[in-house]
Order: structure tokens, then sequence, then C-alpha cells
């Protein structure tokens, strides 16, 4: 925990260099730190009036590292979030950017357990179907709202079972 602490605040950074890289000319950024932990990460990119412009990640690490993971979903939520037009190079230096590094998912037994704005929510149905959502999301003020979204992520109808998870994160912004 504390090489992710030295390295966090960094991470937006780290993030912003690897979307310009990629539009510059689809060239990988090497963000690799030896010796950094590993963690799934979530890239958010906000408009400069805070609406959202795109947010992929992952809740299994896939890159050997939080900076290289960072890089890599930095990428992925500029080109490949399927509700938005890629980010141009153009509008790049007028986004936020948050990196939601996560914490280890815990089950929980009811909407008792989860707090939207401490954890985050994993809902699944029993055919595998898996919707996240990330804490602090604005607007997002109650437990069965936040569940509510994610099971629609997923394509979970209302009312069918799902099993539940919550998750911490830690949070940098630029």
């Amino acid at each position: 925990m504390a090489e992710l602490e030295r390295l966090g605040p960094t991470l937006p950074a780290i993030a912003r260099r690897a979307i310009a890289s990629w539009l510059e000319g689809g060239v990988r950024f090497a963000a690799a730190h030896p010796g950094a932990p590993s963690a799934p990460v979530f890239v958010t990119l906000r408009t400069k009036d805070g609406n959202l412009r795109g947010c992929i990640g992952s809740l299994v690490a896939i890159e050997a590292d939080v900076a290289s993971e960072t890089a890599r979903s930095a990428v992925l939520a500029a080109t490949r979030d399927p509700r938005f037009q890629p980010v141009c190079a153009e509008e790049l230096c007028g986004l936020r950017i948050e990196v939601s590094v996560l914490m280890e998912c815990e089950p929980v037994s009811s909407l008792e357990d989860l707090d939207p704005a401490r954890w985050g929510v994993v809902v699944a149905d029993h055919t595998g179907r898996r919707g996240l959502l990330l804490p602090e999301v604005p607007g997002i003020e109650s437990a069965a709202a936040q569940v509510e979204i994610a099971r629609r992520k997923a394509g979970v109808p209302e009312g069918a079972p799902v099993t539940l998870w919550r998750f911490g994160v830690v949070k940098f912004c630029d």
C-alpha cells in the first residue's frame, strides 16, 4: 500500500500521457513501474463541467503493475467506451482524469452492507452477467439506485436474483 500511496498521485498524469501518445500515432506509452503493485483500475474522463466523457477498467488487473494498468485503461476509456465517440487530441487538454484503483471485492448479503459514497458494487446473476458501478458517482444517493444501475449495465432483469459484492477504491484525480 505504501508504494501505491507514493505512485498514486502520478497515475492521472500517466493516463494523460498514455492517451496523448495513442492519439499522436497509435503508440503505446511505456508506463511500467517495476516493483509497483498490480491492481485493477478504472479510468474516468470528465469534461470541464463534470460530464462523463469515458470510463473503462476491469475487476482483474491485466498488466503487471498499476501504472501500466492505468495506461491501458486510459487509452480504452478515451477510444473504446461505446457510449461516446473517441476522444480527439484537441479535447484532451480540457478533460479531467480520475484513476480509481480497486481494492479487493468482498461479498455482501444485503443493501444495508452498501453505501454508494464509500463502496463500489458488483452484481452478478446465475448466468454470469455482471455489472459494476464505482463509488461516489454523482447523483447516486442510495444503495438501491446503485444496484439498479449495475443491474442495467449487466442486462440483469429487474427482480432477478443477484449476488452482490462491494469494493473500495483509492481515487487519484488531476
